[in-house]
């Protein structure tokens, strides 16, 4: 667990940011403009499910709250949840949090003002107003993390999206033509999972001598020693992915697309691939007239997203799914 140093004492305004991740729980505190003056992090492992978790925030945020006078509470949480009334859907990743009324929640035990949006949503705010989004009139981010999810932005508006579960080819299967969700191909759990799947990595790849559990990070590090099992892999994961972003472009037409999540730091190993895969994907019309970015903010996005949208509630209110 992360324990920042206490800032001094300051006059501006100061919000509490949220996230509620599959792997990871962070806290931060910080002022309208996103800047992060003190942060708090978790990972629970084993011990992870919705119980554990709003433990762990309820401790943690009232710490911060006696510490510092809060205005407010943005939260991004992951997975599906209901924009007009702050109601989780379900988690794809950690069990307890069916129907259960997060909004609620947070109003009543910290007594303050909340939003709660999905944490992409939130983590693309973050992104366009600070991060590598600003200057995009039509802008898409999306994570490749524990999960995938996407927020769509434009001008006066937003909205989610679950690319991690648009339908893509399995070239997993034996059998041909069989299809599965984008999410159980190309996000981190599931690669980690094909490459500590015995027999799964060549006994001549760079990655078979490894001691230990085999990473996404190890994954990148064998592609850029150009191992050709790591290149071949990593070319399935970002063509995959790439079919994804290819079918954001033909529905929606972003100019800018930025990934993050703790995939997309594999960094240009990773993203180079991209650009060439959805370059050979997009249609006509979309060739050439987009970027795809890294993340700027990396494992702070949410964080600074939640400040943005505790700050300035009424950014919450363009999100079409709300009105």
């Amino acid at each position: 667990m992360e324990h920042a140093v206490i800032p001094a004492a300051t006059d501006m305004p100061l919000y509490l940011s949220i996230e509620i991740g599959g792997t990871k729980q962070q806290a931060a505190v910080g002022t309208a403009d996103g800047t992060i003056l003190v942060r708090r992090q978790v990972r629970l492992g084993e011990n992870t499910n919705a119980s554990a978790i709003l433990r762990w925030i309820r401790e943690t945020g009232s710490e911060l709250c006696q510490a510092y006078s809060i205005q407010g509470i943005g939260v991004g949480f992951g997975g599906p949840i209901d924009p007009l009334t702050g109601t989780i859907v379900c988690s794809l990743q950690v069990d307890g949090w069916e129907h259960f009324q997060l909004l609620e929640w947070f109003r009543q035990t910290f007594r303050l003002p909340a939003v709660v949006r999905n944490d992409t949503v939130t983590g693309g705010l973050g992104e366009l107003y600070c991060g590598a989004g600003r200057g995009s009139s039509r802008f898409f981010y999306t994570n490749i993390g524990t999960g995938i999810g996407g927020g769509l932005y434009w001008p006066g508006g937003y909205g989610a999206s679950s690319l991690g579960y648009a339908w893509v080819p399995d070239w997993q299967s034996p059998h041909c033509g069989e299809a599965t969700r984008l999410e159980y191909l190309c996000a981190g759990p599931f690669i980690e999972k094909r490459l500590n799947t015995p027999g799964y990595v060549p006994a001549d790849s760079s990655l078979a001598a490894l001691p230990g559990r085999r990473t996404c990070a190890d994954l990148a590090e064998g592609a850029r020693a150009n191992d050709p099992f790591c290149c071949a892999e990593l070319d399935r994961v970002a063509r995959t992915f790439s079919l994804g972003l290819a079918d954001v472009l033909a529905l929606a037409f972003p100019d800018r697309i930025v990934v993050g999540g703790g995939v997309a730091k594999m960094g240009e190993v990773l993203f180079s691939r991209l650009r060439h895969f959805t370059e050979a994907s997009a249609f006509v019309a979309d060739a050439g007239r987009f970027q795809i970015l890294p993340s700027a903010l990396m494992d702070d996005a949410v964080l600074v997203g939640g400040l943005l949208l505790a700050s300035n509630p009424a950014l919450s209110g363009t999100d079409p799914a709300s009105r």
